[in-house]
């Protein structure tokens, strides 16, 4: 049976939609009633990006069907607001913070590495490869294509928005809220192994002899056998990790 629901994005959910469309109530006409996820994506806003969905004031689920006359509010995360008690679309916590990232944000899994994060990213892994690794190994899926986290199988995703790498760092620390499980420099930005900090005699001839007599601390990936030290980019990687969790770099900065 057809009807029309009013359906209100709230915050930044309206980023998501065309400026003729923020913040004002949306009449969404129906023939066949559609669920709560498949309204909501129609309007271009991921499921990902949802935090809570209230039908007439109370909480309902992806899979609740509209209803004719029905009003429905839709909230993104909450940065200062805890609503797991009344949401019925927020997935179950992840035990740890783990990526897997598209193509299209390959430096921003770079960066994440740089604060300790494990993050997968394959630029050759197309949409069903990626959605697959993001469920079946329980990652977070980062991308900047709204349909790659319209797909059902994609329960934990964020898009994100920024263009720039840095400021993807910062703004996926931020709306996920990892500062403080970040590890800066315990991982290879290049394969995302782990280092491990090893005696200067091991890297003999693995190093360029101008950073072997410059340089004492070494550490080196136990999968991809690279080595890093504290050369010429530590300080921007200083920076960028401070700008992104708000503290003090670490011990150790990679190079080469």
């Amino acid at each position: 049976m057809g009807g029309t629901a009013t359906i209100r994005l709230y915050a930044e959910l309206n980023d998501l939609v065309p400026t003729d469309r923020r913040q004002r109530d949306l009449p969404y006409r129906f023939d066949v009633a559609p669920t709560v996820k498949d309204a909501l994506e129609a309007l271009g806003v991921p499921h990902t990006e949802i935090d809570l969905v209230l039908a007439d004031g109370e909480p309902v689920g992806f899979g609740h069907r509209l209803a004719d006359g029905e009003r429905i509010a839709a909230y993104p995360r909450f940065a200062r607001l805890d609503v797991a008690a009344d949401s019925l679309v927020r997935p179950p916590p992840l035990p740890e913070a783990r990526f897997v990232a598209d193509g299209h944000v390959a430096a921003l899994a770079r960066f994440l590495r740089l604060l300790g994060f494990d993050s997968l990213c394959d630029p050759a892994w197309d949409d069903e490869r990626l959605a697959q690794l993001s469920a079946g190994e329980e990652r977070i899926l980062l991308t900047r294509d709204r349909g790659l986290l319209k797909r059902g199988t994609v329960v934990h995703g964020l898009l994100v928005r920024a263009d720039d790498p840095d400021e993807q760092l910062v703004e996926v620390v931020r709306a996920l809220d990892l500062a403080a499980a970040a590890r800066p420099f315990t991982r290879c930005m290049a394969c995302n192994g782990v280092l491990a900090e090893v005696a200067k005699d091991d890297v003999a001839g693995l190093v360029g002899a101008e950073s072997f007599a410059a340089f004492d601390r070494f550490r080196r990936c136990g999968s991809c056998g690279r080595v890093f030290w504290e050369g010429s980019h530590a300080d921007r990687l200083r920076a960028l990790v401070a700008r992104a969790i708000g503290r003090g770099s670490g011990p150790t900065r990679p190079d080469g």
